[in-house]
């Protein structure tokens, strides 16, 4: 046997015709529709002590894109030879793709005998060495490192609106506080060490004159496969680290979500979510059933952001709501 190829890919035939071929070729090769699944795998296979030779992913996947899966297998099994393959590739993602050690990259369509050749030409390797997994790095002071919960809040006295923000954006406690265009006046980020704090945050805020309290929810471990929390947390400390972050530090336009969601799909529903470019980040709330995060977005005023109809179009989102950022410094 030439070697152990896991194939990434979320089209049927492909998968299929690449199998096939292989086989063929003399390797052994295994499928997987999306990246959630090849995690699964691969996870899967270390515990049986599996190892595999190549990695072949394409770039466009529903769930994670290739690129991403690609940084943190590299993290992991940096020797591993992968080849990116995609039928909508340009210059760009080929350079990000090729930046990566012992990577190759190789556009549809193209032949078995193209696809062969281009796996000779990668450095061999395996997952058979024990996988790296990257240090935590400490805490940074006031990171969620305790218990948060997000606050919404109606202002029922327009006249001392500006008074309110700053009394909520200075209170001890409020990690972030930002002005929305919504359903509501503001959002606050709330962390204490216990939930006897965020309630005594809570009340304080609620005893404030010309203040409605809308709602409070406390932020929750996402439920996740044990592989795939751990994917999650190499790809956010090796590349997106998304720490709560002010939207001024964000090119153009920014939002907070709330998402309503069917519960019984939140793994698929929140990585899928999690992965978007444009979510800066993403949490968990009222028993799995909301998510809440940030988004970016750079279209034209007044027309809705590409990410909430991409949010809107995932199986078993309800419902999406967006409550603009406003910058209070204007």
């Amino acid at each position: 046997m030439k070697g152990r190829i896991l194939i990434i890919d979320d089209e049927a035939e492909i998968r299929r015709n690449l199998t096939v071929g292989l086989t063929q070729e003399g390797y052994s090769a295994v499928a997987c529709p999306d990246g959630i699944s090849a995690i699964h795998e691969l996870d899967a296979s270390r515990t049986k002590g599996i190892a595999y030779d190549y990695l072949v992913t394409d770039i466009f996947m529903p769930d994670i894109d290739g690129l991403k899966i690609l940084k943190v297998i590299k993290n992991q099994y940096p020797e591993l030879p992968v080849l990116v393959i995609t039928g909508y590739g340009d210059v760009s993602l080929e350079v990000e793709a090729l930046s990566e050690y012992n990577t190759g990259y190789l556009d549809k369509p193209f032949e078995i005998p193209d696809l062969v050749k281009a796996l000779g030409e990668l450095t061999p390797g395996s997952t058979a060495k024990e996988a790296q997994v990257a240090e935590p790095e400490p805490a940074e002071k006031g990171l969620r490192e305790s218990v948060s919960a997000y606050l919404t809040i109606r202002v029922t006295d327009p006249d001392k609106s500006m008074e309110i923000y700053t009394r909520l954006y200075q209170m001890e406690g409020v990690q972030l506080c930002e002005a929305v265009r919504g359903d509501f006046d503001i959002i606050i980020l709330a962390q204490a060490s216990s939930q006897q704090e965020i309630k005594t945050i809570f009340d304080k805020i609620a005893a404030m004159a010309g203040v409605e309290i809308a709602s409070m929810s406390e932020v929750e471990r996402p439920k996740l496969d044990r592989d795939v929390d751990e994917f999650i947390k190499i790809y956010a400390d090796a590349v997106k680290r998304p720490a709560q972050t002010s939207p001024s530090q964000h090119p153009g336009t920014t939002s907070y979500i709330i998402v309503d969601i069917d519960k019984d799909v939140i793994q698929q529903i929140f990585t899928t979510v999690y992965f978007i470019d444009d979510v800066v980040f993403c949490d968990v709330i009222e028993d799995g059933t909301k998510l809440v995060g940030m988004i970016t977005g750079h279209g034209a005023v007044g027309r809705t952001p590409r990410v909430i109809e991409k949010l809107s179009e995932i199986e078993g989102v309800l419902r999406v709501r967006e409550a603009k950022v406003i910058n209070i410094a204007e």
